[in-house]
């Protein structure tokens, strides 16, 4: 490397110290992973720290307030979804039987006539295919291996629970000297542009967030409202996980629609139940699609179908289910750094000159 200039030597070695930070936090991603969801929650409650710090609260008591807020909302949350969630498991368990002859009577005679395919649906064939997909192993030592395996996540679960709120409380008190500490490390040569690009992200993800948060509050209440006109009983929590999980495109609609089928098929059996859930989500899905994202979220990430899918689909592979949760507004930061890029190429002689 003799031939380099000591500038370029020491960007060169500086770069190769970013790669390497880089790839030891991706091998430390599930250490890191309640400091990594106390900074996105930090995000989302510093601005109300600010408000609450202007208006002549101590910082210290804005951030508590803000963290036991938060807390409150999402226990009251989880403790309306998971009871629902609990009855219709029960229900379902119940009802079994009866959904084994249904199948019988109505599927497997068209499976048979269009597809010369003959079907018995049974407990004891569903058992039997469970234990084919065991293998030839123990099931006793497979069903141990699964609570130890079990055990170990609630455990980490619950590690992760205990470790946010105290992250979040002593990240949110010192987030703007965090934040200064940061930008005195930016190499002062790129200290413009890097700000320039750190506004200019952090206004798109206020803006989509802003945008998104109504969204699903509205879905929220339209979802809740027409299942209880519909006769769903368990229309609010429902109602709510679904208008929750709007946040995530397409898998959140996807899984609010299977609870609602879920929840029709067990309350009433019958067409009914099927048609008013196809009729409320379809009416629901254009709305969000047509009215409500274009004009709230105002298509501010600009981004196709296609790429949304695979933004999901990439994210969810490489970091789990937080990727799927972070892949949009992820995409908004990776989005305006491609523009910045290609600012930068159409300036560049490598375009210009022929």
């Amino acid at each position: 490397m003799t031939f380099l200039k000591p500038e370029q030597r020491q960007t060169l070695l500086w770069l190769g110290v970013a790669v390497a930070l880089c790839v030891l936090f991706y091998k430390l991603l599930p250490v890191l992973t309640p400091f990594l969801l106390a900074v996105i929650v930090g995000y989302i409650l510093n601005p109300g720290v600010d408000w609450l710090a202007r208006h002549h609260v101590p910082r210290w008591l804005a951030c508590l307030f803000m963290i036991v807020l938060f807390l409150i909302l999402t226990t009251t949350l989880v403790l309306t979804i998971a009871p629902v969630l609990q009855q219709e498991l029960v229900a379902l368990q119940k009802k079994f039987p009866e959904l084994l002859d249904r199948l019988n009577a109505t599927v497997a005679p068209y499976l048979a006539q269009t597809f010369n395919i003959h079907i018995h649906f049974s407990s004891y064939s569903l058992r039997k295919l469970i234990s084919d997909q065991w293998g030839n192993q123990d099931l006793l030592s497979a069903v141990l291996s699964s609570l130890r395996i079990g055990g170990l996540a609630v455990f980490n679960v619950a590690v992760t629970l205990l470790l946010v709120p105290m992250v979040l409380f002593y990240l949110l008190l010192d987030w703007h000297s965090f934040l200064r500490r940061a930008e005195d490390t930016i190499p002062r040569r790129w200290l413009t542009p890097t700000t320039a690009f750190v506004k200019e992200s952090d206004q798109l993800l206020a803006q989509f967030l802003r945008g998104q948060l109504s969204v699903m509050t509205i879905l929220a209440i339209y979802y809740s409202i027409a299942l209880a006109v519909a006769g769903f009983d368990v229309a609010l929590p429902v109602g709510i996980f679904t208008g929750l999980l709007v946040f995530v495109p397409y898998v959140g609609f996807t899984t609010g629609l299977l609870l609602a089928l879920l929840a029709a098929l067990l309350q009433f059996g019958n067409l009914y139940g099927f048609l008013a859930v196809v009729i409320i989500y379809g009416v629901g899905q254009v709305c969000e699609l047509f009215f409500l994202t274009p004009r709230l979220v105002g298509g501010r990430l600009g981004m196709s179908p296609l790429a949304v899918i695979f933004a999901l689909l990439a994210f969810g592979e490489l970091f789990g289910f937080f990727g799927i949760l972070l892949a949009l507004p992820a995409s908004a930061v990776i989005m305006v750094a491609l523009r910045h890029v290609r600012q930068l190429y159409l300036a560049s002689n490598l375009y210009r000159l022929p």
